[in-house]
């Protein structure tokens, strides 16, 4: 019996696996040394920029018109808890550590990256959170998200 079939008798789900997100840039070579010199990451000839936890497949569009970052989404008043959504819109969302997400956003803008929104902090639930945003040449955003339990009275 093979294992896919194996799987379905006894009701055990596929897995999905690592997600990578693709994105159509208007440069190729620019947004290649954009990812590798600004943020860190490590680019092959398949258009891989990689760095920690973090994937991205760097594409030429065909065309400016088809390089679209996300709009900011519009609020929710049905979360959880009493957030309604982010003010801008987010390409990427990468978690970080609490500690980490200032040294990452300092490392960037010495390397000449383009800080979007600076950290901010804010609470939902138990929880607080601290975010930032990281705008790469095309316009997307990439946040970088942190969050841990309230420390505040």
């Amino acid at each position: 019996m093979s294992e896919q079939a194996a799987k379905t008798l006894t009701g055990q789900k596929a897995k999905f696996g690592h997600t990578i997100q693709v994105r159509l840039v208007s440069d190729l070579k620019k947004s290649q040394e954009y990812y590798r010199d600004v943020l860190g990451c490590h680019i092959d000839n398949w258009g891989h920029a990689e760095r920690d936890g973090m994937t991205v497949i760097l594409q030429q569009a065909v065309s400016p018109e088809d390089v679209r970052p996300n709009a900011r989404s519009q609020k929710r008043p049905d979360y959880p808890t009493e957030w309604k959504g982010p003010d801008y819109g987010w390409d990427t969302f990468i978690h970080v550590s609490w500690d980490d997400l200032d040294s990452l956003i300092e490392e960037v803008r010495r390397l000449g990256g383009h800080i979007a929104v600076e950290p901010f902090t804010d609470a939902h639930g138990n929880h607080e959170f601290k975010n930032a945003y990281i705008k790469d040449p095309d316009g997307y955003h990439i946040v970088l998200g942190a969050m841990r339990e309230n420390h505040r009275s």
